[in-house]
């Protein structure tokens, strides 16, 4: 193709969908590219058997680990990336996350920038996203310049039973921050329907605010902005200095075309974009695009995540129970005095999940009842999901061999996870104690496996020196003049709350950086 761009940006997800949006109103010629399609609305979008045991809408494509066993990531290439099927839990980092912190593990580096360079950007990510959510109950949370742009998702009746337990034990649980288009009080203005299929699922009703629908729609139909699908980037191209990209290859219906722009932002998330540099080595840059430091692909992180079921004799027939979070042992407790991680409820545990997301947990739930349907086991669970923060280490990185893309990961601060683990079923049995006379409860648990990359960050580190980051503070590349990165690679920690807040707040404030250079 013969046009010239201003911009290139390759992905459409909380980072690149993100940034797309924040530029286009700067008549800039932009050009989006996105390897994946529009993911279909269709009934399977809430089918728990399609989703999650036949896994309809992750990629087919085949990673490989440290022993070379190839393997299926739960990721998705779709307009909007990760986002079209993320649980939509969107919070801000700590104000101390952005500060060094001591784990039973090792230690959590401090960010270059500080929580305060952040804060307007949550404030306009919020925003963007349609977040719900309520300050001041958080024991935890930063000071905010405003309030939450909508109130909090409330909770259902069975929901609200175990909020007022919790506070009875001398917790302090809070209404989980929800990007959601949804009004409660007057249901006709709002797309979401609060149904049971939400985290995991793709939105029918696209009342899930993720970065096509809120980001993407809007701007796909602008003179300046060209979008095209199913365009896969395989290589960035350098000038003969190797100083700038000259070039962005793609395969487009098996064909090779390229494309040329003044500034290039790769966001095709911290696994990919790191994938994306390491094959685009010339001579120039035998190690990998702007690799001049051996960072990149580096110190990937994911959170050490736990997904736990608590199982007794009471009924749960709340239908959107996604809406509880405690953060009581996010830095410890007076006698484990190291950083433990979030507490939050998932989404309903419905019967076709069961066999696909927890098969370690069958066993004893169809004890409880011999020949029972997992649907009425299933309507007596309360999901619960675990995330400790796992530490920067170099050996844990995306490699590519051979084309090939390889994670070398190693789990790491499981102490302080299996501390998290056993102080919630502690938590439970007290609140079930509570609330039944003869209390009979079970809390199986299954550790999320290496496949499990939602929260994958950190593989391009930010910073200021150019031998030990990849990327300068506004997330251009040291290396290569008119690169950027622009999703969870920058991330020099991974905090133990979900990423996609951050990743779209940093989007927002790198932004502001491209319009000064393209003006």
């Amino acid at each position: 193709m013969n046009t010239h761009y201003d911009v290139i940006i390759i992905g459409t997800g909380a980072g690149g969908g993100t940034l797309a949006y924040h530029l286009a109103p700067s008549g800039k010629k932009i050009l989006i590219l996105e390897r994946g399609k529009f993911l279909p609305r269709e009934k399977e979008n809430w089918s728990a058997l399609e989703v999650y045991q036949k896994e309809r809408y992750h990629t087919p494509e085949q990673w490989y680990d440290v022993n070379h066993k190839p393997f299926r990531p739960a990721t998705n290439y779709w307009v909007g990336g990760n986002t079209k099927v993320y649980g939509a839990a969107l919070l801000r980092l700590r104000e101390r996350d952005f500060e060094q912190v001591e784990h039973k593990d090792g230690i959590s580096p401090v960010w270059p920038l500080k929580y305060r360079d952040f804060e307007p950007y949550y404030t306009q990510a919020e925003q963007l996203y349609n977040v719900h959510g309520q300050g001041g109950i958080d024991p935890t949370e930063a000071a905010r310049s405003l309030p939450y742009p909508h109130p909090p998702v409330h909770h259902e009746p069975r929901m609200q039973e175990l909020v007022n337990s919790l506070r009875e034990a001398g917790l302090h649980p809070f209404n989980l921050p929800l990007g959601l288009k949804l009004n409660e009080v007057d249901k006709s203005l709002g797309n979401c329907i609060r149904c049971d299929t939400c985290d995991g699922f793709p939105c029918l009703t696209q009342g899930k605010a993720d970065a096509e629908v809120n980001c993407i729609q809007h701007i796909r139909h602008n003179e300046n902005i060209t979008l095209l699908t199913e365009a896969k980037v395989t290589r960035l191209h350098t000038s003969p200095s190797g100083r700038e990209v000259t070039r962005v290859e793609a395969e487009i219906d098996g064909e090779t075309q390229f494309f040329t722009s003044d500034i290039v932002v790769v966001a095709c998330g911290a696994i990919n974009s790191a994938a994306l540099l390491l094959r685009s080595h010339n001579d120039q840059h035998p190690n990998g695009l702007a690799n001049s430091s051996d960072q990149v692909g580096r110190n990937l992180m994911k959170h050490v995540c736990m997904a736990m079921v608590q199982l007794n004799t009471k009924l749960n027939p709340s239908v959107y129970q996604k809406t509880i979070a405690i953060s009581d042992f996010y830095w410890g407790e007076s006698d484990f005095p190291y950083p433990m991680g979030l507490v939050q409820n998932t989404d309903n545990v419905l019967a076709d999940m069961l066999p696909a997301e927890v098969p370690a947990l069958m066993a004893p739930l169809l004890r409880l009842r011999p020949g029972a349907e997992l649907k009425t086991v299933a309507g007596h669970t309360v999901g619960w999901w675990l995330q400790t923060e796992d530490l920067p280490d170099p050996e844990n990185r995306v490699r590519v061999e051979k084309e090939r893309l390889y994670l070398n990961y190693k789990p790491n601060n499981l102490e302080a996870s299996d501390r998290l683990a056993k102080r919630w079923v502690a938590v439970l049995k007290q609140v079930d104690r509570a609330e039944h006379c003869i209390p009979f409860s079970l809390y199986p648990r299954n550790m999320m496996p290496l496949q499990s990359v939602g929260h994958q960050c950190g593989t391009c580190l930010f910073g200021e020196d150019p031998k030990t980051s990849v990327l300068d503070l506004n997330c251009r590349t040291h290396d290569v003049d008119n690169l950027y990165v622009v999703d969870g690679s920058f991330f020099p920690s991974s905090s133990a709350v979900n990423p996609t807040l951050t990743i779209i707040a940093n989007s927002l404030r790198v932004g502001d950086r491209l319009l000064e250079r393209l003006n």
